[in-house]
C-alpha cells in the first residue's frame, strides 16, 4: 500500500510541478516582452528584467491552483491511460482513497502558495512596483497604484513607498470643517521614526482669505495612524496583499469610516484559496474517473485549461457583483467553489 501511495503521490506531484514550471516560464517571457516595450529614463532593460524576476512569486501564487488542476489531470490521466489506475482499483483501493492520494501532493503546493502569498509575494511585488516608479522618475499611474489615503480632514498622496519605511514624494492636503482647502504641502522624502514620520525638504502652501503664503522648512514631524505596514498596502492591488495585511487594513478603513469592499473581497479570496484549489482538484479527479477516462493527454490538458478559465471568469463575475448588489463578499467567493465541489461530487457518484 505504501508503494501505491508513493507512486500516485509522485505521479501527481511531478505533473503539477512540471505544469507550474511551464506556466511560470510562459508568464515570464510574455511579461518581459511587455516590460521591454515600456523602457524610458532610467528604466533600462536590466531594470525590466529585475522587475519581472521580482514578480515571479506573484505569478507563482496565482498559478498554483490551476497547475494543481492540470497536473492532477495529467498525472492521474497518465495512470488511467496505462491502465495502472484500473489495477490500483482492482487491488482493493477505493475511489475515496485514490481521491485522498491525489489530494496529498496538492497540499504541498497549497502550503507553498500560503507561504509565498503571505511572506514573499507582497514584498517582492512592492519592490518591483517601487523600483519601476523610482527609475521612471515617479511617473506613477495613480489609477493603477491607488497611492491616495484619507484620514480625518486630510488627504495624502505618495509617489513611492519603500518597505523599509521611506516615502518619496509626499503630498498632504488639509481641509477645514467646511471641507475647504486650507493648506497643501509637498515633502521630497519622509522617514518613519517608530511612532511618527519625519518629513524632509518640505514646501507648505497656506491658503488664506485673499492670498496664499508659501513656507519652506528643512524638516517637519508628522503624527498619523499610518505605519509602513499600512502604507505598503496602498502600493499593491488588493489581490497581491497578504491575508494579514488585508485584515489589518480592513480594520483601519472601518475605523476611518471608509468603504472597504474591495479589500474585504480580496481577504475572502485569499482566505478561501486552499478550498478553491481543493475544489479544482476534485473536479480533475472526477473527470479522470468519468468523461476523461479514455481520452488523450492533450484533451485532458485542454479540458483543464478550459475549466480553470471558467472558474476564473466565475470568480471575476461573482466578486464585482457582490460590490454592486451588496451581498456578502464571502458568499461571492464561495459560489464558484461550491459549484466546483457539487459538479465533482456528482461526477464521482455517477462514475461508481
Amino acid at each position: 500500500m505504501r508503494k501505491i501511495s508513493r507512486y500516485v503521490f509522485m505521479s501527481v506531484f511531478n505533473a503539477t510541478a512540471l505544469t507550474l514550471f511551464v506556466f511560470i516560464a510562459l508568464f515570464f517571457i510574455f511579461t518581459l516582452i511587455e516590460q521591454l516595450q515600456g523602457l524610458r529614463g532610467n528604466y533600462t532593460a536590466l531594470e525590466a528584467l529585475i522587475n519581472v524576476v521580482l514578480r515571479i512569486p506573484t505569478y507563482l501564487n496565482v498559478l498554483i491552483p490551476f497547475s494543481c488542476l492540470v497536473g492532477c489531470l495529467a498525472g492521474l490521466g497518465a495512470l488511467a491511460t496505462s491502465s495502472e489506475l484500473t489495477i490500483i482499483r482492482a487491488s482493493g483501493v477505493s475511489t475515496k482513497h485514490i481521491l485522498w492520494l491525489a489530494l496529498r501532493p496538492t497540499i504541498v503546493f497549497m502550503l507553498l502558495q500560503f507561504w509565498v502569498g503571505e511572506y514573499v509575494a507582497p514584498y517582492s511585488e512592492q519592490m518591483a512596483v517601487n523600483r519601476k516608479a523610482i527609475a521612471q522618475g515617479y511617473s506613477v499611474k495613480q489609477s493603477q497604484q491607488k497611492l491616495w489615503n484619507h484620514e480625518s480632514n486630510e488627504f495624502m498622496h505618495f509617489n513611492a513607498v519603500l518597505p523599509s519605511g521611506v516615502i518619496y514624494g509626499l503630498s498632504r492636503y488639509q481641509l477645514n470643517e467646511e471641507h475647504q482647502l486650507v493648506a497643501a504641502s509637498f515633502s521630497k522624502q519622509a522617514i518613519y521614526q517608530g511612532d511618527h514620520w519625519q518629513e524632509e525638504d518640505v514646501a507648505i502652501t497656506h491658503l488664506e482669505a485673499d492670498s496664499t503664503r508659501i513656507e519652506n522648512t528643512a524638516s517637519r514631524r508628522w503624527d498619523t495612524q499610518l505605519t509602513p505596514d499600512l502604507l505598503n498596502v496602498l502600493v499593491l492591488d488588493p489581490d497581491n496583499l497578504s491575508i494579514r495585511n488585508l485584515y489589518y487594513y480592513n480594520n483601519y478603513l472601518r475605523d476611518q469610516h471608509i468603504e472597504n469592499n474591495d479589500y474585504s473581497l480580496a481577504f475572502w479570496k485569499k482566505a478561501l484559496e486552499p478550498l478553491a484549489t481543493a475544489s479544482l482538484v476534485l473536479i480533475a479527479i472526477s473527470f479522470i474517473f468519468g468523461p476523461l477516462r479514455s481520452v488523450t493527454m492533450g484533451q485532458r490538458v485542454f479540458t483543464g485549461v478550459i475549466v480553470g478559465l471558467a472558474f476564473l471568469i466565475a470568480q471575476r463575475l461573482f466578486g464585482p457583483s457582490s460590490l454592486v448588489f451588496g451581498f456578502s463578499p464571502a458568499f461571492a467567493v464561495l459560489c464558484p467553489i461550491l459549484i466546483c465541489i457539487g459538479i465533482g461530487l456528482f461526477l464521482l457518484r455517477k462514475a461508481r
